[in-house]
């Protein structure tokens, strides 16, 4: 379509678009299309919805896609941002009904942070849960310290 779809701007179920359903993915490109276009106006756009209003002491922005992204909160936020990136196998994402599409899962905003940041934290979510949630207990007990 000319006017890619955005949730407000076009009446879409919100709370469809953030499962996995076949719904999703018949306005993902748009959606990702949308996103560029806003992105290449005002790079800053999705980051300052994320943190508007935010006054808690510490905030997860979870689903970031870009080195932009990232590099606007160390910006604006400097040393207290702590990156996350949470890994699974391809086998463990086929488990869970991921399917690779061309086009989607190659562009930008699924694999925009593969490459050029240096994550504080990496966490492996492969189904082990004493695993994941060593990990996360690892990651708690650093974001308490530096409270």
């Amino acid at each position: 379509p000319a006017d890619p779809p955005s949730p407000q701007e076009h009446g879409l179920d919100f709370q469809r678009l953030l499962d996995a359903s076949a719904y999703k993915e018949m306005f993902r490109q748009d959606m990702i299309r949308w996103g560029e276009e806003k992105r290449r106006t005002d790079p800053g756009f999705f980051c300052r919805a994320a943190v508007e209003g935010a006054l808690q002491p510490v905030w997860v922005v979870s689903d970031t896609r870009r080195l932009s992204d990232v590099e606007w909160f160390r910006d604006v936020y400097g040393d207290v941002v702590q990156t996350v990136r949470v890994v699974a196998t391809e086998e463990t994402r086929k488990r869970r009904n991921w399917v690779f599409v061309a086009g989607v899962d190659d562009a930008e905003s699924e694999c925009g942070l593969d490459q050029g940041v240096a994550f504080d934290w990496v966490i492996t979510n492969d189904g082990d849960k004493v695993a994941l949630g060593e990990q996360l207990e690892m990651l708690l007990q650093s974001l308490h310290r530096s409270l």
